[in-house]
């Protein structure tokens, strides 16, 4: 069953006369119990989206086209109160930095335990209640010791769980993670991504993954989506785009990911960056830095088709009248 459908969303920023296609035209699903990656490099539009998704998009940005349907309703027509109430609630967001939402003046307990007071109605011993057996959900086995300590008493990867226990108190169906382990050393981000891995299972959740790391997505995702410069370039099955990536930008990805076999001494990279928003081609937005491009990728910009059952791809290459 389909659980949220995001249909050719428009987030734009406005700068004065100027605009810049933060998201522009993306569109994609995501059902019950699936776990669907984003990927890209920085500039590429995943957190925008998912910003778009949580009704947090603060000015110069706006939302100026599309629909994100949760359950069959258009939460961009939604007013302010009624996202507070899904929000936290039944979609909730953990960040690659937590640093910057849990409180640092609120001790860690009482934090968890405000969502279910907010939207869940607890009386604040229940609250507290469900607050510790989160967080030993999360792995902090000490958690009626340190139930009352501040955010800076504990460790990167303690402060993550934390912020994953806030997120899953209410038992939401989607849980949208923004670069969840980016930040954190390779045993940390294991145990981090085994523990999403376990409560979604456990609490039946959907999840949406933000990152860069592909690692990261061939061992967590169903699904995936390839963004580039607030584009689809590729979307598919997971096993499916790592057997056969079509678009060049997602071969370059791919090429970029370190393997044991390899006895190159340098790691591929995908040369230039990112334009801004500015000097976006008005042909294929990666034009500008693919090996692959010809005349007409700088010219038009390729249309996102359906190249074999659920895989889409927006290139000229695949195109037969190129």
């Amino acid at each position: 069953m389909t659980l949220l459908e995001v249909k050719k969303l428009k987030t734009f920023f406005f700068l004065g006369k100027d605009e810049y296609p933060a998201v522009d035209d993306v569109s994609f699903t995501i059902d019950e119990g699936e776990t669907l990656a984003i990927i890209g490099e920085s500039g590429s539009g995943k957190s925008v989206t998912v910003l778009s998704i949580m009704g947090l998009v603060d000015f110069p940005g706006k939302i100026i086209g599309g629909e994100i349907l949760y359950k069959g309703e258009n939460l961009l027509r939604k007013t302010e109160k009624e996202m507070g109430r899904i929000r936290g609630n039944e979609i909730a967001m953990i960040y690659q930095d937590p640093m910057s939402t849990l409180n640092p003046m609120n001790k860690v307990g009482k934090q968890i335990a405000e969502a279910l007071i907010i939207h869940k109605k607890a009386k604040k011993n229940e609250a507290n209640k469900r607050a510790l057996e989160l967080m030993k959900a999360v792995g902090i086995s000490d958690g009626e010791e340190r139930f009352n300590h501040l955010p800076d008493q504990f460790s990167g990867g303690m402060r993550q769980r934390l912020m994953i226990a806030m997120a899953i108190a209410c038992n939401p169906k989607i849980l949208i993670a923004d670069e969840p382990t980016t930040a954190l050393d390779v045993t940390i981000q294991a145990e981090i991504l085994d523990l999403l891995r376990n409560l979604k299972h456990e609490y039946n959740m959907s999840i949406i993954l933000n990152t860069h790391d592909l690692g990261v997505v061939a061992e967590m995702a169903d699904n995936v989506v390839v963004m580039y410069c607030g584009k689809i370039m590729e979307k598919a099955p997971n096993k499916e785009l790592f057997d056969n990536p079509l678009n060049p930008y997602t071969k370059k990805l791919m090429e970029c990911i370190p393997r044991i076999d390899d006895k190159k001494k340098r790691l591929d990279s995908i040369e230039g960056y990112v334009p801004h928003p500015t000097e976006f081609s008005k042909g294929c937005r990666f034009s500008d830095r693919c090996s692959e491009v010809f005349q007409k990728c700088k010219e038009e910009l390729p249309d996102l088709k359906e190249v074999t059952p659920n895989h889409w791809v927006r290139c000229w290459l695949l195109d037969e009248n190129k």
